[in-house]
């Protein structure tokens, strides 16, 4: 007769529903990965298919050895996290990613979560609990982001909603880039074959616009928004 669940204790029937869940370590710092080893070492439900710190080499080790979740660092050279993210999921669609910073700068995490449809985003100072919470609840079909990323991601919405608020036209764009520039009104004005009073009321509606009351202050807040 063979053997069935209720012959066994419940602790062993608990231990033979767990499954292992394997993964793959990407990062251009070797001391990085062994940091990350170290925190899951004794873990045995998480598997290491693979560790590397080429990104260049990662989708050809993952044709060798199929894994669950994919751990990539996100600035690499070479090959940066983001478009190795994309072309794994162009590939390898049922790979689940969790990519691994030293900040959550939002604009990139959303690049990441539209166009790479990562699973997960921790920073580098994320503590052993932390790492396996993450990995786990991406195993199972969820998503992890980081407290910090999360706040990240909501400044990053509203600086977008901030600069839709301003309205700004093509064309005061064109004059905040030659302000950076460090042209003055009759400057910006042959640039543009305008009129000086032209520039100038541009100037007035960029100001009023971005919240700003001087150069220093507009040059940070284009900075800010991407504008230059």
């Amino acid at each position: 007769m063979y053997a069935t669940e209720a012959h066994f204790p419940l602790s062993f029937s608990k231990l033979m529903k767990k499954e292992t869940i394997t993964l793959a370590m990407v990062d251009d710092h070797q001391i990085v990965i062994d940091g990350l080893l170290s925190l899951l070492k004794g873990y045995e439900t998480i598997e290491l298919a693979f560790s590397t710190t080429d990104s260049q080499e990662v989708l050809d080790k993952l044709a060798e050895s199929p894994v669950d979740i994919l751990l990539t660092d996100v600035m690499m050279p070479k090959l940066a996290g983001n478009e190795l993210a994309k072309q794994v999921k162009q590939h390898f669609p049922n790979i689940k990613i969790l990519a691994l910073s030293m900040s959550g700068q939002g604009d990139l995490v959303n690049e990441m979560i539209e166009e790479a449809d990562i699973s997960g985003y921790i920073l580098k100072n994320t503590g052993k609990q932390e790492l396996i919470e993450a990995i786990e609840k991406i195993a199972g079909g969820g998503i992890y982001f980081s407290d910090e990323v999360i706040n990240e991601l909501q400044r990053a919405s509203d600086k977008k909603k901030n600069k839709d608020k301003a309205h700004l036209t093509a064309r005061e764009i064109e004059i905040i880039r030659l302000i950076e520039k460090e042209y003055n009104n009759k400057e910006i004005a042959e640039e543009l074959f305008i009129s000086e009073r032209t520039v100038e009321t541009h100037r007035k509606n960029i100001f009023r616009k971005t919240g700003t009351s001087s150069v220093i202050g507009l040059i940070k807040y284009a900075y800010e928004y991407k504008l230059i």
